[in-house]
């Protein structure tokens, strides 16, 4: 790609999460989401395989239709109270078109069908940023919405998601689809809390992106797309591939690692609200996804393989690797000792 038509797909991301993340008026925030699409879609498409340009034109159809979704929600919350205020949403049908358009958005159940297949066509340098930079506009507007929505609601979508996100990344052997379902399942854990307390859902997300950035980047610097090709990885990099393996530990939620730290809280949390059954459910759910981040690591820790193996072991890596990948490796991994200080701030 030509390097300044991707300096300015760059600055339009920035400029629409911009937008949306600041603004207090439902065009606003519906004009920074319509940039931040406009602007991924080539990011997505330039490859130019087919996959590439049928994960960009099934991305385009389903943004395109929660974007109208959300305008209708807005226009209709209008119409009856007179406000174009995000935080003045308090129309019943407004609400739950809104909470439909950002599930949309999102990828919640049961509006996950398209995310596995879109990172499944793209790059992995692109599928970082739709997990975790594109995720940030529609998180945003759930948490300035928060007090208008349904508990009832998000609570059954946060419960579906963390079960068909560990469910259906049990059989996966592609590692985009694999993070995509993790994705799904960490999206159902910042929903279930959002009503009681939005900056625990912001947290969440920090942290859930801070250590997917790190599992992303990592895979990237070794070429690493699949399961097989992760067993071969160790003779590139041995540190990376150890520093990987913990990253994949912490994002399944370990103890004494960071991704420990936002489970802890929110399960906390749900606990002072009276709901130990949703919280005892999506723990437990949250066991399968578990499974397939335990078998990662497992194959990520393989010194010899097998011989039925189509790929040749390499013992030198092409490319330098990434410095922030250090930075980012450690935050994903040692944060849970400042838990007292992120517990005072909430």
């Amino acid at each position: 790609m030509n390097p300044h038509a991707k300096l300015i797909l760059t600055l339009s991301l920035l400029l629409g999460t911009t937008i949306t993340i600041s603004s207090n008026h439902w065009m606003l925030a519906w004009t920074g989401l319509e940039i931040n699409t406009l602007a991924i879609i080539p990011l997505i498409s330039k490859s130019h395989h087919p996959r590439a340009v049928e994960a960009a034109i099934k991305y385009f159809l389903v943004q395109a239709t929660a974007s109208t979704l959300l305008l209708f929600s807005s226009m209709t919350n209008a119409w009856s109270t007179g406000q174009w205020e995000i935080t003045q949403l308090t129309h019943p049908t407004s609400c739950l078109l809104l909470t439909a358009a950002i599930a949309m958005k999102l990828g919640l159940v049961p509006f996950h069908f398209w995310f596995p297949e879109v990172l499944q066509g793209t790059s992995l340098n692109t599928g970082l940023l739709l997990s975790t930079m594109m995720k940030l506009p529609p998180i945003t507007l759930l948490l300035l919405t928060s007090h208008s929505l349904n508990p009832t609601l998000l609570v059954t979508m946060a419960v579906a998601s963390t079960a068909l996100g560990g469910w259906m990344g049990l059989n996966q052997t592609q590692i985009r689809k694999i993070l995509a379902f993790s994705s799904i399942a960490h999206l159902g854990w910042m929903t279930i809390i959002l009503i009681y307390s939005p900056k625990l859902t912001l947290l969440t997300f920090c942290l859930y992106a801070l250590m997917t950035a790190t599992v992303f980047l990592a895979l990237n610097t070794t070429n690493t797309l699949k399961l097989p090709t992760l067993m071969t990885s160790w003779t590139k990099t041995p540190t990376l591939n150890a520093t990987l393996m913990l990253a994949l530990l912490s994002l399944a939620g370990l103890p004494p690692l960071t991704g420990f730290l936002p489970k802890w809280l929110i399960t906390q949390e749900l606990t002072k609200q009276e709901m130990t059954t949703a919280a005892t459910i999506i723990i437990m759910l949250s066991l399968l996804g578990l499974f397939f981040y335990l078998r990662l690591t497992y194959y990520s820790t393989i010194t010899l393989p097998p011989n039925s193996t189509n790929h040749m072991k390499q013992w030198h890596l092409s490319k330098p690797t990434n410095p922030s990948i250090a930075i980012l490796a450690s935050l994903s991994t040692t944060l849970l000792p400042l838990s007292p200080m992120i517990l005072a701030t909430l």
